[in-house]
């Protein structure tokens, strides 16, 4: 299965209209926003572009296609204007193969592990987070 992952959107719509391009081209099934979505934060500059009105309705347009979780920019009031879930801090897709373990990366990383659940599922782990300011990915963890 193809994903696409994406963060730190904070409300810019030309940033938006980039992924859900680069989304459509990319064959991906799903579009994975590890937070900050709609949100610039009280101590960032506004981004090019901000509209998150414009943001949500867009992203809404492909909700049914997208796994979210909430960044440290994001609050309940964004979930107001989306049609998927984003206010979860963090979530796991499983298979049989691995365990993808999705966050923003303010809460948990993995150096500061939350309480996940072993037994069956403890196999080569993913972890991709974004909260440091540019995308990481972290393989083989003992998950």
């Amino acid at each position: 299965m193809k994903l696409m992952f994406a963060s730190d959107i904070h409300g810019s719509l030309p940033a938006t209209e980039r992924v859900l391009e680069r989304f459509a081209q990319s064959g991906a099934r799903w579009l994975i926003i590890l937070g900050d979505v709609l949100n610039h934060g009280p101590r960032n500059a506004l981004p090019e572009g901000y509209a998150p009105g414009e943001v949500a309705e867009r992203l809404n347009s492909v909700a049914e296609r997208i796994v979210a979780v909430r960044g440290n920019c994001d609050s309940e009031v964004d979930q107001m204007l989306l049609r998927f879930p984003m206010t979860a801090p963090w979530q796991q897709v499983l298979s049989e193969r691995y365990r993808l373990f999705l966050t923003h990366g303010h809460l948990y990383s993995p150096d500061n592990l939350p309480p996940l659940a072993a037994g069956r599922w403890r196999c080569p782990g993913i972890w991709p987070y974004s909260y440091t300011g540019r995308g990481k990915t972290r393989r083989n963890l003992p998950l």
